[in-house]
Parts: C-alpha cells; structure tokens; sequence
C-alpha cells in the first residue's frame, strides 16, 4: 500500500518510535525510517535502530510520523529533514508529531494558524510559532495530527491511520 517515513535521531523516545512503527507495518505500510543521515541511532534508554535512508534521498511515501525524545531538537538543525517535512505537508499527506516532535514543525514553518498540542515544555515555543495550543491529548487539524506524549499512542495513531485513504 505504499511506504510510510518515521524519522529517527539520536535520543528517540523509543516508545514513541516502536508503536508507530508496528502500528505502520500492521495497517499494510512499509516504514521506512528516515534520518538526517543513513546511519545507526541510539534512544533515550540506548535502544539502536538503523536509519536506512538519509533525508534528502527519502523516496515517495504516504505519510511521515515524528517521535518525541530529544531527537526532534536533532531532527530541526537538519534543512534536508525540513525540506522533507514541509513536502510532506505541501503534498496534504498525513503528518504526525508526539510530544516534543512539534519543534520540528515549528521550525519546517508549519504551524501558524494551526490548532496543534504537544508535551508541555514545547508549548510556548508552539504559541510563538503562531499555533493554536490546545490542551488535548490529541489534536487534529487536516492532515496533521499532534499529541502531548506516550500515553496518547493509541488515539494519536488511530487518528493517524484514519487521515490514509483506507484509513
């Protein structure tokens, strides 16, 4: 059914990349997992997980999911992981952020005018992005969809896998 990118740096939150992942794989996806560079990352608790495809070289894909850690501060400082996620977003596909994931959204440009939530430390940085801050655990406005943190995997990927066509 086509492949879906989940992007990975250094620090992922683990919980936030493995669920989506299987979750991806299960609804008939491919994931494909996307760093700023194709090389091995290590999580919060020292979890190693291989990036096979480098951002700038990152293939058509149906949607992009962007797990929490500290990873998104990583993935922001990348102009190849923005340009790949404002295509994503030009292009209407789903895109989703849990937790701190959203500072990446902040800086690919994308969240002015959008209602959007995240953990509660990135949510100043969300309101002077221009974000309508909503204080959910899961937030949808078109095709993102943003979440607060771990707990909310389920409703977030529910959400998620309801914006893809057989969703």
């Amino acid at each position: 059914m086509g492949r879906m990118g989940i992007l990975l740096a250094d620090l992922f939150d683990e919980r936030e990349f493995i669920y989506p992942y299987y979750r991806v794989e299960e609804a008939g996806y491919a994931p494909v997992v996307i760093g700023p560079e194709a090389r091995e990352y290590r999580g919060k608790s020292g979890l190693a997980w291989r990036a096979e495809v480098a951002a700038r070289e990152a293939p058509e894909l149906q949607g992009l999911l962007i797990p929490g850690g500290f990873a998104p501060d990583y993935l922001r400082r990348s102009p190849e992981v923005l340009s790949l996620v404002r295509r994503v977003a030009e292009e209407g596909r789903p895109l989703g952020a849990i937790c701190h994931a959203g500072w990446v959204l902040v800086s690919a440009g994308l969240v002015r005018g959008r209602r959007v939530t995240g953990f509660s430390s990135i949510r100043d940085d969300l309101l002077n992005a221009g974000g309508l801050y909503q204080e959910e655990g899961v937030v949808v406005d078109g095709n993102l969809v943003t979440a607060q943190g771990p707990k909310d995997l389920p409703t977030f990927m529910r959400a998620f896998l309801g914006l893809l066509p057989n969703g």
